[in-house]
C-alpha cells in the first residue's frame, strides 16, 4: 500500500456515504460476544464524544491517524489505546465534546470536522460513544494531560488497509472470556471500541478507493 495516498477529499466522501450500511464493517473488528447496541437496561446511557483525528505529516505529507493510549490507572479503560475523548457536558454538541476533550488531552487545537461516524455502545461503562473526525492541517506538538495520556500515537491513515496488522488472541476480561480482534500499530495493539470505530472508517475508505471489503 505504500503508493496509496489518501486524500482530505476521499475522507470527505468516505464521511458522506448515504447507504453505507456500519455493522457489517464493524464486525470485522469485534469481539465475537460484542453487541453494536445497548441492551435492554433501566433508564439511559451515558453520552461520550471522541476525536477521530487526522493531521498532516510534516516529512511524508500523508494523512495521520492520531491515537493515545491511557495512563495506567483504576479505570475500566486503563492502558488501552483509544481517541481522545470523554463524556458530553450539558449544553454541548457531540462536535464540542470531541475537540474540548481533545484539546484537554492531547493539546490539539484549531480543529476542523469532517464529519461523524456510527453511534458505538459500550457495555461495561454504559457509554454511548459518537464518533467525530476532525483534521489539523499540520503537525501539532502534543502535550499529553499526564494523569490521563501516557502516549501519542500516529500512523498513516492507509496502514488501516494494511492485513498484516490486524490479529486476534484469546483475552481474560474480568469474568469474560473474549476473542479479541485488534489493529497492531505502532506496537500497541489497538482493541475494542477503537478497533470497531477505526474498521468503519476503513471500509467507509474502501468503498470510495474501490478496495475489496465490505459496504
Amino acid at each position: 500500500m505504500s503508493e496509496l495516498r489518501i486524500s482530505l477529499e476521499q475522507v470527505r466522501r468516505a464521511l458522506s456515504l448515504p447507504d453505507f450500511d456500519p455493522d457489517p464493517a464493524r464486525q470485522r473488528m469485534a469481539p465475537l460476544t460484542r453487541a453494536m447496541r445497548r441492551p435492554d437496561l433501566p433508564g439511559a446511557p451515558k453520552l461520550a464524544g471522541v476525536l477521530v483525528l487526522l493531521c498532516v505529516d510534516s516529512h511524508s505529507e500523508r494523512l495521520h491517524l492520531v491515537l493515545m493510549r491511557r495512563a495506567e490507572t483504576d479505570g475500566v479503560h486503563s492502558g488501552q489505546m483509544s481517541f481522545p475523548g470523554g463524556r458530553q457536558e450539558p449544553g454541548e454538541t457531540f462536535e464540542q465534546t470531541a475537540i474540548r476533550e481533545a484539546l484537554e488531552e492531547i493539546g490539539a487545537s484549531q480543529v476542523e470536522i469532517l464529519g461523524a461516524l456510527a453511534p458505538l455502545y459500550i457495555l461495561p461503562s454504559d457509554f454511548e460513544v459518537h464518533p467525530i473526525v476532525g483534521y489539523v492541517p499540520y503537525r501539532p506538538i502534543w502535550t499529553p494531560q499526564p494523569t490521563e495520556v501516557a502516549e501519542v500515537v500516529e500512523a498513516p491513515l492507509e496502514l488501516l488497509f494494511d492485513e498484516q496488522i490486524k490479529g486476534s488472541e484469546i483475552a481474560q476480561r474480568g469474568e469474560l472470556t473474549l476473542n479479541i480482534r485488534y489493529y497492531l500499530i505502532n506496537g500497541n495493539k489497538v482493541w475494542g471500541a477503537t478497533a470497531i470505530i477505526l474498521s468503519e472508517l476503513e471500509h467507509r475508505l474502501r468503498a470510495v478507493l474501490h478496495l475489496n471489503g465490505v459496504s
